[in-house]
């Protein structure tokens, strides 16, 4: 529909190059287009390639599965030479392709960002998060799920710099321990969303110190924390009144107990009622679920 609507405009490419390029072509028309089609859209001729690279050095959000997960390099690193103006860059699952030598250089850059996402990421290292803290003050979401390089120390040094931040996944990064998140939340205390899920490591210390210093907190990821259990759930319910969502499933010590605070607050839960799971339990057993009479 974009591109039968860019051709509708003008009877020839002539014409369509004639309009104003920043006013009229980058800010209302480009922008429809999907990056693939962009990119296309350079072979064409002289005119649309220059026309294009205007339009990547004013572009604001870069996302990689727009064009495919194995983009070239040199491809990557030509898209975004001349872009000092992005405030999103989404990078998932590059591992193929994706190290420090391409990522730095355009994290040193810009320093607009606010988005980031980085999500298996796995060629990257401790000094990309770093270039990161030092380049991005005004960072809020920052996803590196599943980025086992990211230590205690490069995480220390997005804390002391990026204190903006409102989301943060770590989930799966597996060097994180106790102490590292809890400098993370002292230093970060505007958090409204933090995943921790999948690291054995993180325990009720971490989860304590998440609810005394981040009151703001609405998303909480424990999903498959082994060391979690009911104390800290029950400092999370007395201090973060704005929470909405807990992910506790595969945290075994964390029981009932704990959870109906937070379930009687409406709290979202992704672990089921003792009641329910062992009606669904029964259900799979027999085949049906059967008729019970509570009041007995």
């Amino acid at each position: 529909a974009p591109w039968s609507l860019m051709m509708s405009l003008t009877p020839s490419w002539g014409c369509l190059l004639d309009l104003p390029w920043e006013d009229i072509l980058v800010p209302h028309i480009l922008c429809h287009l999907p990056l693939q089609q962009l990119l296309s859209l350079q072979r064409v001729s002289k005119s649309f390639q220059s026309l294009i690279q205007l339009y990547l050095a004013n572009m604001r959000c870069f996302d990689s599965s727009q064009i495919g997960p194995a983009i070239p390099r040199a491809a990557f690193v030509n898209l975004l030479k001349d872009n000092e103006v992005l405030q999103q860059l989404v990078l998932q699952n590059c591992s193929d392709w994706l190290t420090d030598r391409e990522l730095l250089p355009v994290i040193g850059q810009n320093h607009h960002l606010h988005h980031i996402q980085l999500k298996g990421c796995a060629q990257l290292s401790r000094h990309a998060l770093v270039a990161i803290s030092l380049s991005c003050p005004n960072l809020r979401r920052l996803s590196l799920a599943h980025c086992e390089w990211v230590d205690s120390l490069s995480l220390r040094s997005l804390a002391d710099h990026c204190k903006a931040l409102e989301a943060v996944d770590l989930t799966a990064c597996r060097q994180l321990k106790d102490e590292a998140i809890c400098y993370l939340v002292q230093k970060c205390s505007r958090l409204k969303s933090l995943s921790l899920a999948v690291n054995a490591n993180v325990g009720d210390v971490a989860v304590e110190e998440i609810a005394k210093c981040c009151p703001e907190l609405e998303h909480l990821d424990l999903t498959g924390c082994l060391r979690v259990k009911n104390d800290s759930i029950r400092v999370l319910a007395e201090y973060c009144p704005k929470l909405r969502s807990l992910k506790v499933k595969h945290c075994h010590n964390v029981a009932e107990s704990s959870l109906s605070i937070l379930r009687s607050r409406g709290v979202e839960l992704d672990v089921e009622p003792p009641l329910q799971r062992a009606l669904v339990l029964l259900q799979d057993v027999v085949g049906f679920a059967p008729f019970i009479n509570l009041q007995i």
